[in-house]
């Protein structure tokens, strides 16, 4: 199959060119196109819009950050819809909600393009380790027709279920992650009150009952003062809201999660959404 990227940012740029190693990757399209570059001079090509984009490919694949930028990717001037044809598979690997990706679904399948929702998690990490974690949403035989796609770049890929299933499951491991970072920033800082040996205090957070994704990801990196993204703290807020949305409606309190959202908010606020979600730390 000949697949297109759009967006090549933290986890895109790694995982379109996973696809390039693969021999799978077509074209890229990115709207700072210097960042198209590296593929460029691989001899992949670099599309003018994603329409131009669609018109070349087998598979899209989009990873931009919200639902609002991923409407105007597919749906907007030169959209990817533009360039589209039936027989056409479009995956939108971002992170936003149910309804966007049954919404965006629906509006592909009137001109006859398969569509599947299918977020990630394991950070930039995981993207340039080609060992994410892929959870997938839409028709199970589409699934298996990108399969190997998802391979390319993934190590635990998992069909959850009809469109919208991807992006709720993604909804609820986004919660997970937060506290977890919550109870490392936390612990972290009673630990340097206390004097103790930040060493020996990863190893204990690491490899006993405490340990989580979170820490293995994000510990190193908070210990040694580097609060670059592996996944930006804004873009965990706009998940917190999504989740926190469907809580509401269900009527399920979820108070820990409000409690994640209001300091991830701060973080933006404070003008600190670019860095690593693990900085959570700058805002107490």
């Amino acid at each position: 199959m000949r697949v297109g990227v759009i967006g090549l940012g933290i986890m895109g740029q790694p995982m379109a060119m996973h696809l390039h190693k693969a021999g799978l990757l077509a074209a890229v399209y990115n709207r700072t196109r210097a960042k198209a570059k590296p593929f460029e001079q691989l001899g992949v090509y670099v599309a003018d819009s994603p329409a131009d984009l669609a018109k070349r490919v087998d598979v899209v694949i989009e990873i931009v950050s919200d639902a609002p930028d991923v409407e105007q990717v597919f749906f907007g001037p030169s959209g990817v819809a533009e360039g589209a044809r039936p027989g056409l598979i479009v995956v939108d690997m971002s992170t936003n909600s149910p309804e966007w990706a049954m919404r965006f679904a629906e509006r592909f399948a009137q001109l006859g393009v398969e569509f599947l929702d299918a977020p990630v998690t394991g950070g930039q990490k995981g993207a340039v380790e080609g060992a994410l974690t892929i959870m997938v949403g839409g028709k199970e035989e589409v699934f298996k027709k990108v399969l190997p796609v998802f391979q390319a770049f993934g190590k635990q890929i998992v069909y959850m279920g009809p469109v919208g299933y991807g992006q709720a499951m993604k909804l609820v491991n986004q919660i997970a992650v937060a506290l977890n970072t919550i109870a490392m920033v936390e612990a972290v800082r009673l630990a340097k009150a206390l004097g103790l040996d930040m060493d020996k205090v990863a190893q204990i957070l690491t490899g006993g009952a405490a340990r989580s994704g979170s820490m293995e990801l994000y510990l190193p990196k908070l210990l040694k003062g580097d609060l670059t993204p592996g996944f930006k703290s804004a873009h965990l807020k706009k998940d917190l809201v999504y989740a926190l949305e469907y809580a509401h409606r269900a009527n399920l309190p979820m108070p820990a999660t409000a409690l994640a959202l209001e300091l991830y908010k701060k973080m933006v606020e404070r003008g600190l959404g670019e860095l690593g979600i693990h900085a959570l730390g700058e805002v107490y």
